[in-house]
Parts: C-alpha cells; sequence; structure tokens
C-alpha cells in the first residue's frame, strides 16, 4: 500500500503545526523543536520523518498501530486524551479532542497548501452524478487548454498520470499530498468528487474549493447518517465559505428536486442552475442563473442549450445515454463558466460548440458504458433508487426510439451492511420498468448474501402481484452466473442492463477482494453468443 507524495520533500517543525491548530486547542507532550517531513494516518504507509495519526474508529484506535508506526520512522503523534496514553514519553505529541478536524488542517501546513497556491479546485457533491460531472469537467478544462487533475471514485489523475482509488474522497493527508503533488506537477485546475463521508469525516478540510457542484440528493448512505436531514448537512458542508468561493447548485436535480431548492436558499449568492426540459422531476422554480432551454435526443445522446441569465447562449451535445447525463453535463459547463472570467467565456463556448469531439461525448468507465448495440448491453454503476430509475429509464427511452425493440433485461443486486430500507424499493424499480428481473449479488461484505437477496425479490413481487405485470422475476447467484445467464436469453433486439457495479473490478465478500468486472464477464459472454469479436471496443456512443 502506497501513498502518492511529492518529489520534494517538506520540512516543518512540530511547533509551526501546533500553532496552526489554535482552534482545536491543542495540548503539546513532550518537546516541538522537531521536524516532521510528512503525515499519515495509516501504520502501512508511514515514511521515515512522518506525524502520525492516532485516529480513534469504530472498532480500533490508531493508537494500536503506533508501534508499527514508529518502527516504519514517525517521529511524532497526533492523537487524543486515550492514544496518548499509548505514546511512549520520549515521543512528541499533539493531543487534540477533535483529531480529524486536527487532521486535515496539520495536512494542509505540512504539504503547504495554506501558503501557497493549489491548483483551482473544482468540487461536485450530491448522491447521484458525481463521477460523471467530475470527468466532465476535467474533460472540458482540458480543452479550454488547462493541465488537468482529477480526484474521484474510479482514478486519481495528475497531469495525464493514473492511479486506481481506494476512496471516492481521499483521507486527509493523502488528499492534501496530492493537492501538492498537482501543484508540483504544473496542474492548473482539478476536479474531484466529495462524498458525504469526506465531509462527516473532515477529509477535505484544510482546503478551499474554487468552485462546489450540487447535483441532487436522494435516499442513500442513510446508514451513517441515520436521516435525510443529516446526510444534507454534510453536503452542505461543502458550500460554507470556509470550504468554497463560488456555490453552483442544480436546483430540481434527481427526483427529489426540494433539497436543491433548500440549498440554494441558504447561500448568500449561489449560481443555480435549472435543469427545465432534462429534469427528472417537472417543477416550478425561481429565476436561475443558468437555465437548460433545449433538449433533443440525438442517437444515444442529446443535444441541448444552456442559457444565462444574461441572455448569453451556448449549444453543445452529450453522448451517453440518458437525461440525467445532460444535467451532469450541464452542470459540469456551468462550473467551468463560473471558475472563469467572463472575459474568458466566448472560449469555452467555442470549445462546447465544435461539431465533432465535443467535450461530453467521452464515456466515463462503469457509467452508462455501452459495450453492444445488438444486443445493446451496458453497465452502470446505479446501486440506489433514484440512479436505478434514472437508468432504467434512459434505457427504456432509447429503445422507445428503436420500433425493433425487444426486452429490458437488468441484472442487479444490493450491498451488504447498508441502508436495508432501500433493498425492496429498489426491487419494485425494477419490476416497474424491466421485463426481466434478475436479482443477484453487489458487494455482500460480512452479511448473508441469500438475506440481501430476499427483500429486493420480495419488494419486486409485490410490484407485479399490484400491477398485475407479467414481469420476469430470477434470483441467480454468482454475479457472474447471472451475467452470463442475462446474455444466453438475450435476442439482438433486447438490452441488458448490468447495474450496482460500474467500473469496480472486485467484490468484497466476507472481508475477502473476490475478482469481478461486470464489462469483461459481459464480454466474454458476448464473443461466445456471436454478439460481438473477440476484442471488440466499447460501441460507439454517437450514429
Amino acid at each position: 500500500m502506497t501513498m502518492m507524495r511529492p518529489q520534494n520533500k517538506v520540512n516543518v517543525k512540530l511547533d509551526a503545526i501546533a500553532k496552526n491548530l489554535v482552534q482545536y486547542q491543542p495540548s503539546i507532550s513532550g518537546s516541538t523543536d522537531i521536524t516532521v517531513m510528512g503525515i499519515s494516518m495509516n501504520s502501512k504507509t508511514v515514511q521515515a520523518g512522518d506525524l502520525y495519526a492516532a485516529v480513534a474508529g469504530a472498532h480500533h484506535h490508531g493508537a494500536d498501530y503506533l508501534d508499527q508506526a514508529l518502527l516504519a520512522g514517525a517521529v511524532a503523534v497526533l492523537t487524543d486524551a486515550r492514544g496518548l496514553e499509548r505514546v511512549p514519553r520520549d515521543v512528541p505529541a499533539i493531543v487534540v479532542e477533535d483529531v480529524r478536524g486536527a487532521l486535515a488542517e496539520a495536512a494542509a501546513v505540512i504539504y503547504d497548501n495554506i501558503a501557497s497556491t493549489p491548483p483551482q479546485m473544482y468540487g461536485v457533491t450530491g448522491t447521484n452524478g458525481k463521477t460523471t460531472t467530475t470527468y466532465f469537467v476535467n474533460a472540458l478544462l482540458a480543452a479550454i487548454g488547462e493541465t488537468t487533475g482529477l480526484i474521484g471514485t474510479i482514478e486519481t489523475r495528475i497531469a495525464g498520470r493514473s492511479v486506481s482509488s481506494q476512496f471516492t474522497t481521499p483521507e486527509a493527508p493523502d488528499l492534501h499530498s496530492l493537492m501538492a503533488l498537482m501543484r508540483e506537477s504544473s496542474v492548473t485546475a482539478a476536479a474531484m468528487e466529495v462524498s458525504s463521508h469526506a465531509m462527516a469525516y473532515k477529509r477535505t478540510f484544510g482546503l478551499r474549493y474554487g468552485v462546489a457542484g450540487f447535483t441532487n440528493l436522494t435516499q442513500d448512505h442513510l446508514d451513517l447518517h441515520g436521516t435525510m436531514e443529516h446526510y444534507f448537512a454534510s453536503k452542505a458542508l461543502l458550500f460554507n465559505d470556509d470550504h468554497s468561493t463560488n456555490q453552483v447548485v442544480t436546483v430540481n436535480g434527481g427526483a427529489e428536486p426540494a433539497w436543491g431548492m433548500k440549498l440554494s436558499q441558504q447561500l448568500a449568492n449561489p449560481v443555480t442552475l435549472d435543469l427545465g426540459p432534462a429534469a427528472v422531476v417537472d417543477i416550478d422554480v425561481p429565476d436561475t442563473t443558468w437555465k437548460i432551454i433545449e433538449v433533443e435526443a440525438v442517437g444515444i445522446g442529446h443535444r441541448f442549450t444552456l442559457q444565462h441569465e444574461s441572455g448569453y447562449k451556448v449549444a453543445t451535445r452529450v453522448d451517453m445515454p440518458g437525461k440525467f447525463n445532460v444535467a451532469n453535463a450541464a452542470l459540469a459547463a456551468v462550473m467551468v463558466y463560473t471558475g472563469h472570467d467572463r472575459q474568458d467565456w466566448d472560449v469555452i463556448t467555442e470549445t462546447l460548440s465544435v461539431a465533432e469531439h465535443a467535450p461530453f461525448e467521452s464515456a466515463v468507465p462503469g457509467r452508462m458504458e455501452v459495450l453492444s448495440k445488438q444486443p445493446t448491453v451496458i453497465v452502470d454503476f446505479a446501486h440506489n433508487p433514484d440512479g436505478l430509475t434514472q437508468a432504467l429509464q434512459a434505457v427504456n427511452r432509447s429503445r422507445d426510439q428503436d420500433d425493433e425493440a425487444g426486452r429490458t433485461i437488468l441484472v442487479f443486486g444490493a450491498t451488504g451492511q447498508r441502508d436495508t430500507v432501500k433493498r425492496p424499493l429498489m426491487g419494485r424499480i425494477a419490476a416497474e420498468y424491466a421485463d426481466v428481473v434478475i436479482v443477484t449479488d453487489d458487494d455482500p461484505h460480512y452479511e448473508e448474501p441469500a438475506q440481501i437477496r430476499k427483500p429486493v425479490i420480495e419488494g419486486a413481487a409485490s410490484y407485479v402481484k399490484a400491477n398485475g405485470t407479467d414481469t420476469q422475476i430470477l434470483e441467480i447467484a454468482p454475479r457472474a452466473k447471472a451475467l452470463a445467464y442475462a446474455v444466453e436469453i438475450a435476442s439482438r433486439h433486447d438490452t441488458i442492463l448490468a447495474a450496482g457495479r460500474g467500473h469496480e473490478t472486485h467484490q468484497d465478500i466476507a472481508g475477502e477482494p473476490f475478482e469481478i468486472d461486470d464489462r469483461e464477464v459481459l464480454r466474454h459472454h458476448l464473443v461466445d453468443h456471436g454478439f460481438i469479436t473477440t476484442g471488440a471496443a466499447s460501441a460507439e456512443l454517437t450514429d
């Protein structure tokens, strides 16, 4: 396990770090006249000269691994009173009550992200659409000449270099180290997913985003937040003045648009986006800064027009299925406009208006990713009720344009040890929109897979019974077998949607990683059944 760090080593005195943590009321144990060269909260990534942050977790305390951290070269410790009990007397320590908050601020000092100017940061939060929107922001920034970075669920990119990601939003030491590395790599602008977990655990503290963007808020992660109100509050932290300079809010995003309205109303000067004809729910919204005024289906994607309150217009297109990708592209465009002076807008508009190779034509790994057109086979990350609804609606709208369209075959499951309330709801959604529902496993974690599938199946069955539909409901596990069966029963006119895992390449089964990539499994069986040729690339997203 490695941590990406800048080439140039930092040298910061421990007392300088402590002085910047005054809001956390630090107390000092031992000498502060010691030089720190990095910071880590994971004993496995500690390097010589590091400040080791011993944080209390759900089951363990970071101090439990203090011996390993010191052996690896840690020279000081940041911890709480409980952790201090484990720190040897000859090891300097900074003691605070809120270790996570202090950890992020300390990382900002150590990696010089307070004194130096980091890349212009574009942070995207919301339940659905974060990954796609950050890819779109990154693509547009690169197209107008910025040297870009990207941090998110799928990967981290730094000026063209890419590594896989472990978290949607990295822990504070990793995040601040990445900022220093981006600065060292001459990155001028970076797009980043900001999860509710990241805000709740203060991972992004010590950073100030040039532009923060909000997609939508629908039910998810209630296992952590408990209620939608607490979930919203975690997201809303990103839009405080301490965390962002400019705020862009989609006021009618997703199936529960009231949350976007609520967020915009509590901000002093938000830039607001009305999705207009691309909105999932048609509601009246007050005058907004930007509005989508036209949407036209073109092939598998859409053309659309954005209009500013001044009358300024831009026409562009997105070549991915679903109107929700129009929403993602529109938010990305508005965020980039917001991050630039008005005198630069014409350059952005010219880039967006290019007839060929527009910034929003590239497929995002595992997000409505098209593997085949006959049958149409799509892999998507949809793993909550709203995401699943939108993915299925997008698939069905595409089918509606084809007179010979066949069935929608859905393969999906629910995640173990997560919000259990959404399981039957997702089953009902599946039965409403799909002709064949194949319920399988997602990440069971430590939960019995069959017990996860049961309420999903019950939810689907209850919809069929109440509405008298002829939807076929099947339970097939493991997941690879379910995907194989979907291809086996498909005709060239059918559509297969594999939902829930997207780009992911491993399932967590009882704590063990099990290798599986929906895309590779599906491609293998598509070849076997003669639908595509060996080594065939993903289908083009335009006609």
